[in-house]
């Protein structure tokens, strides 16, 4: 399973025995196309021209990148078409990304989901065009390899194979999706008791839990799930681990965001990386929060999501100051330094792939200083 300059960080746990995987993952995988630069969303019967464009696997892929970059052993059960889409995705993932797709299947006369996300003023607008998947995850993956860690979406009946690798040991890690219907049916929580962890924004944890405050929620989410997470926008996250009795809150980075696509999906892996190395309640949220930032710096959802390499440079960048913020930051993430000292200097970084020829929808090539006020 190891692939050359890439940086392990479960090294020191893994034996004969170990589980085949640290992470399986289930779901759809979309061809994203991202329009940055955007100052206004196009107004019916008008043309909107943009500075920036690029293209990448997303959905499911998004978490998948973001968990094989920070290497974890992941694979992924998905339904792929046979067109030019799906056989980019395919590829992306399986010989750039290594992310093993032994239990996805590639499916002749299906259109692969479309995605076209629209970055404007720090947040996004998203077109899809797709269909239901032939199989159900439970039918790609039948018997769920050994695993560490599972991210499932929590619905009101968890997936068969989902249940299945619970009962082999297996850390069930809830994420959830949008309600387009608004409905927030408190009843989906009953599921919980399946997880290992749940990870909602605070808007989805307080429309579950009928609270008006985050905190107030993530009380709530504690009494039905070991350890409950709710991410708090620019406020960062806040977590309560009832195995270790921790309690924690964690601000963000303060950073100029240049795309937000992904950037929940690459908090959830870099939640689950830190978990299963053993980090303390705040260094899991602060480590999720750093990758979080980093991947908003840049433009492509997955292809966004930082590798040890990025959070190596991050790190040096940061250390060449030991005084004001930058003080802070070294203190807050102190953990990080005997990890990199760790990562070699040709670690993996994150990648640019586009189905055109060339992107240009990258920010300037220089790494982002850290600012006065934060890193930026």
């Amino acid at each position: 399973m190891a692939h050359q300059h890439r940086f392990d960080p479960l090294a020191a746990t893994r034996a004969p025995d170990s589980p085949e995987f640290d992470l399986l993952l289930a779901g759809q995988v979309f061809f994203d196309i991202i329009f940055t630069g955007l100052d206004q969303l196009p107004s019916p019967g008008t043309e909107v021209w943009t500075d920036g464009m690029g293209s990448g696997p997303g959905g499911i892929a998004n978490q998948a990148i973001a968990a094989s970059r920070l290497g974890l052993h992941t694979t992924l059960a998905a339904a792929f078409g046979d067109d030019g889409y799906g056989q980019f995705n395919w590829d992306v993932l399986q010989d750039q990304e290594h992310v093993d797709l032994s239990r996805s299947r590639v499916f002749g006369q299906w259109h692969s989901p479309v995605t076209v996300s629209l970055s404007v003023h720090q947040d996004r607008s998203m077109v899809t065009h797709g269909h239901p998947a032939p199989l159900r995850a439970s039918e790609l993956i039948g018997t769920p390899p050994s695993c560490r860690a599972a991210i499932v979406g929590v619905e009101p009946e968890v997936e068969q194979w989902a249940r299945a690798a619970a009962a082999q040991g297996t850390k069930l890690f809830g994420d959830v999706g949008w309600d387009p219907a608004g409905e927030w049916a408190a009843e989906t929580l009953e599921s919980l008791e399946h997880f290992y962890a749940f990870m909602p924004n605070a808007v989805e944890a307080m429309a579950y839990t009928r609270t008006d405050d985050p905190w107030t929620a993530l009380y709530s989410l504690a009494d039905r799930v070991p350890v409950a997470v709710v991410t708090v926008g620019q406020q960062g996250a806040i977590a309560i681990d009832s195995v270790t009795g921790e309690e924690e809150w964690v601000p963000a980075l303060p950073v100029s965001a240049y795309d937000p696509t992904g950037a929940g999906d690459c908090f959830g892996a870099a939640f689950v990386m830190a978990d299963l190395a053993g980090f303390s309640l705040a260094d899991r949220l602060s480590f999720a929060n750093l990758c979080a930032s980093l991947s908003v710096q840049h433009v492509g959802g997955s292809l966004a999501a930082p590798g040890w390499g990025d959070i190596a440079d991050w790190w040096h960048r940061v250390s060449e100051g030991r005084d004001g913020i930058r003080k802070q930051w070294l203190r807050r993430y102190a953990f990080l330094e005997d990890l990199v000292s760790d990562v070699p200097s040709e670690a993996l970084r994150r990648a640019t792939a586009t189905i055109a020829r060339h992107s240009d929808a990258s920010p300037p090539t220089r790494p982002p200083e850290p600012c006065s006020d934060g890193i930026g």
